[in-house]
């Protein structure tokens, strides 16, 4: 394997926001071990920040880094989703790779990463989950909170 690049990161400039980035990288190139010839596709990222961003001028010289190396659509979809959320630490990620046809075939590669403290506390107090969603214990209070007031 070819040593990568360094990658890079900056604040979350909304770290107690949950958004979403996305990442396009439309003229990805590595190589089949196979055949040894060269295999052109998509990656596409995809991320909730906690405290920091991918830099993406690091980030183009790392995809870069797979032109000329011998690995396989799986291998590499799960090394760049490894190798960006450990780095990162995201609340969430997920990459896609997606190749040209060869022989008639193309090939979609997902993988996902979920950090283990999904949860997040709203300035109410309040537990969400990672995709923004209150906890039920929240909701059911919520609710009977909104009942003993319409009474």
């Amino acid at each position: 394997m070819a040593e990568r690049p360094k990658l890079e990161f900056f604040d979350n400039p909304h770290p107690e926001r949950d958004y979403c980035v996305t990442i396009r990288c439309p003229e990805f190139t590595s190589v089949c071990p196979r055949t040894g010839q060269p295999d052109f596709g998509e990656i596409i990222i995809e991320y909730c920040p906690d405290k920091s961003c991918i830099e993406l001028k690091s980030l183009k010289f790392y995809m870069q880094s797979y032109r000329n190396e011998g690995i396989f659509y799986e291998a590499l979809t799960n090394d760049i989703l490894g190798d960006l959320a450990v780095a990162c630490q995201p609340r969430w990620m997920k990459v896609v790779s997606r190749f040209t046809p060869r022989g008639g075939i193309t090939t979609e590669v997902i993988a996902e990463y979920k950090s283990k403290d999904r949860r997040r506390t709203t300035e109410d107090g309040r537990q969400r989950t990672e995709d923004g969603r209150q906890r039920t214990e929240d909701r059911r209070q919520t609710t009977e909170d909104r009942n003993r007031k319409t009474k």
